[in-house]
């Protein structure tokens, strides 16, 4: 049994009413619940893998941000790596009998060594179930071999292309994993190809929005609510979106204020319903994109009235440079995580099918409980998994470790549903655009 780590957050309120509730209610309906994701995931199946980061506020446990191309393998507890192999070899018999060649194409930082560190775990991984597996690169002219701050190495190899299929020097693979969001667009190299890429481009943050998949979430979150009778809004955010903005020429305010002050009302009223004294506030960021880049705190509408040139600077750029003109407005969910040194957390989990691999909390010490912790200075500290926290324990307390992290597990899973339906209109939208 791994042995609990000493700087573990834990949840700094008394404020649980509500969580222990919601917590009750996943104990007491586990196997609904279960059944229901197994029906669910029949309908849609779950992509090749997914993280979600999570907030917890002791009154409010909610998604935030769901990735599907999952970038922090290498901080999961490496004493669970069979749980890992396992979840990858069920997936893949289910969905892809007969694999033996996988070509993974990562992102393009070839300097953040730390980055690539996941790319190598990634790797691990995949062979450890029984993969060959090649690291392509959609910029190198020339193999390059990398040496990793933990001792590992990774070889990036050029890919190229013969007729309908990517390749790498003697190497001809049956399926392309992306471990790339896209954010700048599908490389011309990787369209039309007869090799089956997972996840799909439509994915990609060129295309993917967050408000969709919130959509999907929500009404995933409204049918699991039913199941086991609790308030939908316990663990779903309010949201709107806002288009068209340009933060430099200040075009597009009178959206952002009237839809940031629609969010801050809805959790009012529902405040008030609970009787929780915080204050409101949203996180308001691109609908498009990732490393938690162009994201603000606000407290009302009328703050993007005035905003100063670097807060309109910071806000108008996602990641690649890419210009915001799509904004998300999201019910801010306050985070009572934290630290032995009182530094805030979040918990972020990793799946991979439909299975939850267990996750790690990203940690930040110059960050508020209102605030983004994806940023510049965030480390990370693995989930104290006594064993592999997959299935509740009734006879524990609804706070028991164990039953905290099913129900993590259980939300993260939710957003695994919203990612599989967003992957099924996508397939849909295909067909129609043959036909």
């Amino acid at each position: 049994m791994t042995e609990v780590l000493q700087n573990i957050p834990f949840l700094a309120t008394e404020r649980t009413e509500a969580l222990l509730d919601i917590e009750r209610h996943l104990i007491a309906g586990q196997s609904a619940i279960e059944r229901w994701f197994r029906g669910q995931f029949q309908k849609t199946p779950a992509p090749f893998y997914a993280s979600v980061d999570l907030r917890n506020s002791g009154f409010k446990l909610a998604p935030v941000d769901t990735n599907l191309f999952s970038a922090g393998f290498n901080n999961l507890n490496p004493e669970f790596s069979s749980l890992y192999v396992s979840a990858i070899q069920h997936h893949l018999n289910q969905y892809h009998p007969g694999l033996e060649r996988v070509l993974l194409i990562p992102e393009n930082h070839t300097r953040n060594l730390f980055y690539l560190e996941n790319v190598a775990r990634l790797r691990e991984l995949l062979e450890m179930s029984g993969l060959e597996v090649r690291v392509g690169s959609l910029l190198l002219e020339e193999r390059t071999a990398y040496d990793l701050p933990s001792g590992n190495s990774l070889l990036l190899e050029p890919i190229f292309r013969e007729a309908g299929r990517l390749k790498a020097a003697g190497f001809d693979p049956q399926l392309i994993l992306l471990n790339n969001d896209l954010s700048g667009g599908v490389p011309e190299i990787l369209e039309n190809l007869e090799q089956p890429i997972s996840p799909p481009l439509a994915a990609g943050w060129r295309s993917r929005r967050k408000s969709q998949h919130f959509a999907h979430y929500r009404a995933a979150a409204h049918e699991l609510a039913e199941v086991i009778d609790i308030d939908s809004w316990l663990i779903d955010p309010f949201f709107r979106r806002c288009q068209g903005i340009d933060f430099m020429r200040a075009e597009g305010r009178d959206c952002l204020v009237a839809n940031v002050d629609a969010v801050l009302e809805l959790t009012r009223e529902r405040y008030a319903h609970y009787g929780i004294t915080q204050r409101p506030f949203v996180i308001v960021k691109a609908d498009a994109g990732t490393y938690g880049m162009g994201i603000m705190t606000a407290y009302s509408g009328e703050e993007f009235m005035d905003l100063n040139r670097k807060e309109r600077t910071r806000m108008a750029k996602s990641k690649e440079g890419l210009p915001v003109s799509d904004v998300f407005i999201q019910e801010g969910v306050y985070t009572f995580e934290q630290t032995a040194e009182e530094a805030v957390a979040e918990p972020v989990v990793y799946m991979v099918g439909q299975q939850v691999l267990g996750g790690f909390y990203r940690v930040h010490t110059g960050r508020g409980r209102d605030e983004n912790l994806n940023a510049p200075g965030a480390h990370f500290e693995p989930m104290a998994f006594g064993e592999p926290c997959v299935l509740p324990c009734r006879k524990s307390p609804p706070d028991a470790p164990v039953n905290r992290y099913y129900a993590y597990g259980v939300i993260a899973r939710l957003t695994l549903v919203a990612a599989a339906r967003e992957m099924a209109d996508w397939r849909r939208q295909q067909i129609r655009s043959i036909e």
